[in-house]
C-alpha cells in the first residue's frame, strides 16, 4: 500500500529476540507495516543473526529494535546484542540512521518502558534519530475497547501484552500487532523524509479513528 507516498528505495532493519514467540509475532507485524510503504524492504534479523550481519545493518537506513520485556528490563540475549554493537559504536557506522522500537510482556505495562528506554538510549549513544509511537492512547475512557490501537498507552514505542498462558498463537491480541503494524509503517514513512531531505509523506490522517469507529461498532 502506497498512501500517496513516493517510492523512494529504503531498507529498514527489524532486529529482535523472542523467547517464546510472542515478540517474534510483534516483530512480523512491524515487518507487515514497513511492506505496505512502497520502496521499503526489510532486513528480518534475530539478534544471534545480526552478530553476523554487520555490513548489512551498516547498509539500513533504519534499524528498529525489539524484545520482550523480562523482569522488567530487556531481555538477557538482546542485552549481549547491545553490548556487542561497541566496535559500531566506536566507528560510527549507525550514526544518523532512524531507529525505534518495540516490546512485549505479560503483564499490561510489567515495565515496558524500561526496556523502550533502554532501546532509545542505546540508539542515542550510536547518534541515530529516534521515532515514537505516534499514536494517542486507546482504551482510556467509557467509549474505549480493547481493540483500540495503542490499548495499553505507551508513546516512546510499540508495546504488546500477552498472557503468560497463552502461547504465540494466541497472543498478542490483533490490536496490539495493529499497533505494531503502525510502528512499521511509520518508521519507513519517516525514513523515507529523511532519505530524500524531509519531503513530507502523504498519510491517511483518519486511518486511526476510522478504525476505533470501526471496532466500536
Amino acid at each position: 500500500m502506497n498512501d500517496g507516498v513516493s517510492a523512494i528505495p529504503i531498507t529498514v532493519a527489524v532486529l529482535f529476540h523472542s523467547g517464546f514467540g510472542h515478540t517474534a509475532r510483534q516483530a512480523e507485524a512491524v515487518r507487515r507495516g514497513i511492506e505496505r510503504v512502497a520502496g521499503a524492504s526489510v532486513l528480518f534479523l534475530t539478534s544471534d543473526e545480526a552478530q553476523g550481519r554487520w555490513d548489512d545493518l551498516e547498509l539500513a537506513d533504519a534499524i528498529i529494535f525489539g524484545a520482550p520485556t523480562y523482569m522488567g528490563s530487556v531481555s538477557g540475549p538482546f542485552k549481549t546484542f547491545m553490548d556487542s554493537t561497541s566496535k559500531q559504536y566506536a566507528s560510527g557506522a549507525w550514526k544518523d540512521k532512524i531507529a525505534a522500537g518495540f516490546t512485549n510482556s505479560a503483564s499490561r505495562s510489567g515495565d515496558k518502558l524500561s526496556t523502550l528506554i533502554q532501546f532509545a538510549i542505546l540508539a542515542a549513544q550510536h547518534g541515530m534519530h529516534w521515532v515514537s509511537l505516534g499514536l494517542p492512547t486507546g482504551n482510556n475512557s467509557t467509549h474505549g475497547s480493547e481493540q483500540d490501537l495503542n490499548r495499553l498507552g505507551f508513546w516512546l514505542g510499540a508495546a504488546a501484552q500477552s498472557d503468560a498462558d497463552q502461547g504465540p498463537a494466541l497472543a498478542p491480541p490483533e490490536s496490539d500487532l495493529l499497533t505494531a503494524e503502525h510502528l512499521g509503517e511509520r518508521v519507513a514513512k519517516v525514513t523515507q523524509q529523511f532519505v530524500c531531505g524531509g519531503l513530507p509523506a502523504v498519510t491517511s490522517a483518519n486511518s486511526l479513528a476510522s478504525h476505533n469507529d470501526r471496532v466500536r461498532v
